[in-house]
């Protein structure tokens, strides 16, 4: 068991060695562009320490266990404050398997276990959380096999505070007048997010790179949440919440004993089932690139993503993907960033990220820019992409892009509870058990060689898919120079070609 401050030494320690580095993430896309905005002109040193014996760190791990129920426990004590957090994790919960008529019902599903339990109303259930000084939440994001729910308190009347928490995901009854309430938040939601080009390019961004596998859905429909009823509710919940499934994780100042006694007494009511998670068929990279252009009337900005699929989170490319990445699109030391913002003053910012779960998800890069210089910001994008690929990273540029990786990591394990989901994540894809001690070592030692093959293997410019939104008499005849070009309306529908778009 860890001493009291190891976590905080531990990271200080791995702070040291990277203290230097320009720590950069990566950025939501800015929702405005200005014409008058400047290129930066902040001048990179790169000079952070590298004592590669820093780097050779012993993760604390948390005590784990296993109920009777067949629910795993994930314990991780850390006394240094007197607060607990907890994360369960429900597999098989999640929007990723819920039926295409109900998108939302997973989502639908987890806000509403705070809107009343058997014994509980919604007021009530506020008013304890805000009286026991605990914070309590649940979620499950489209794409993802989980229903999560989290919770916060003090070690002081943790009982209390993790009682009402397990009350709300063991017992809920989805009172018909709140969903009633949540369901007309949820629709002027819709009305909202097709208003924005960030939503309007992640929707058909994913559907391009996902086709017919779940993750393609990244919101409901008015037709779905129509749909959902207190019934498919309660049917839900009563076949995907249950603990064969599920992972519990638990951080701060706990004893791992109590707790493991006192749970198997507090959730002896919550039985396994036969359920297993059946997942989809793994989606797969589109061969030939493909363009989308979203029409926005008016607009004076462009919107971009372009990417395609490449792995999941057990890939054994995924340490080289997070450094080739970070290179290329990772934060403001990347060299989209570099091109497009600082050289040629298109943006406020663009960059790339991946997507690695269970199954394959995307490298994408992406961001907004003035309409005007679209056709240039394309050109950039790609010749970045190109550039990657067929030339190898100076040892200079990649060493600065690892320090900063590192750094960010060291920084993670400031907090319990950044730990404890470390090690829910190794737990999920069956990592390694010594698999995060060894990581930033694994990160500093990717070579050049490994961050061109990785490019070339996943960064393919002939198959990239490209989205934009914007203004489609603008940009039609831009995007036409890469291929054929499907316009869409706002509302996701497919303008027939001949028709004015607008």
């Amino acid at each position: 068991m860890m001493r009291s401050g190891g976590l905080g030494k531990l990271a200080r320690r791995l702070c040291l060695l990277v203290f230097s580095a320009l720590l950069a993430r990566p950025c939501a896309l800015a929702a405005q562009e200005s014409a008058e905005t400047p290129p930066s002109k902040v001048e990179r040193k790169n000079r952070a320490p590298a004592a590669r014996e820093m780097l050779r760190v012993k993760i604390p791990k948390p005590i784990e266990a296993k109920l009777k129920n067949g629910l795993t426990l994930l314990i991780l004590e850390d006394h240094r404050a007197p607060s607990v957090s907890v994360q369960l994790h429900i597999g098989g919960a999640g929007a990723l398997f819920e039926p295409a008529a109900l998108a939302g019902l997973a989502g639908t599903a987890a806000q509403m276990l705070r809107e009343g339990t058997r014994s509980r109303t919604s007021i009530q259930i506020a008013e304890e959380v805000d009286r026991l000084g605990a914070t309590l939440g649940a979620g499950s994001s489209f794409g993802s096999p989980d229903a999560v729910l989290r919770a916060s308190g003090l070690s002081d009347n943790f009982d209390a505070w993790f009682g009402l928490a397990a009350e709300i995901w063991l017992n809920p009854n989805f009172p018909a007048d709140e969903l009633e309430k949540l369901k007309q938040r949820q629709r002027a939601q819709l009305r909202q997010q097709r208003s924005a080009a960030n939503f309007l390019v992640n929707e058909r961004f994913n559907r391009a790179v996902y086709g017919e596998h779940p993750a393609a859905t990244v919101s409901a429909t008015p037709e779905s949440i129509d749909a959902i009823t207190r019934e498919a509710l309660v049917g839900w919940h009563r076949e995907r919440y249950r603990p064969q499934n599920a992972i519990l994780g638990i951080a701060g100042d706990v004893r791992a004993a109590d707790v493991i006694g006192k749970l198997q007494k507090w959730l002896t009511g919550w039985q396994k089932s036969d359920l297993k998670e059946v997942w989809p068929h793994a989606p797969v990279a589109a061969a030939a690139r493909q363009i989308f252009l979203v029409d926005r009337p008016g607009s004076v900005q462009a919107t971009v993503a372009l990417g395609n699929i490449a792995i999941d989170r057990r890939s054994r490319d995924y340490i080289p993907m997070v450094v080739m990445n970070h290179v290329i699109g990772g934060g403001a030391m990347g060299r989209l960033f570099l091109n497009l913002r600082e050289e040629k003053g298109y943006t406020y910012g663009v960059y790339s990220n991946f997507t690695a779960l269970r199954y394959p998800g995307p490298w994408q890069a992406g961001g907004n820019m003035r309409t005007e210089v679209t056709a240039g910001a394309l050109v950039e994008f790609f010749n970045e992409i190109r550039r990657i690929r067929e030339e190898k990273v100076p040892a200079a540029e990649l060493a600065a892009s690892k320090r900063a990786i590192a750094a960010r990591f060291a920084l993670s394990l400031e907090q319990p509870a950044a730990i404890l989901g470390l090690a829910i994540a190794r737990k999920q894809y069956d990592l390694a058990a010594d698999y995060w001690d060894h990581y930033p070592a694994k990160i500093m030692a990717v070579s050049a060689d490994e961050v061109q093959r990785v490019a070339r293997k996943y960064l393919s410019p002939d198959a990239m898919q490209l989205v934009a939104v914007g203004d489609a008499n603008k940009l039609k005849d831009v995007l036409a120079q890469y291929g054929a070009v499907e316009v869409f309306d706002g509302a996701g529908r497919p303008v027939r070609a001949g028709t004015q778009p607008n």
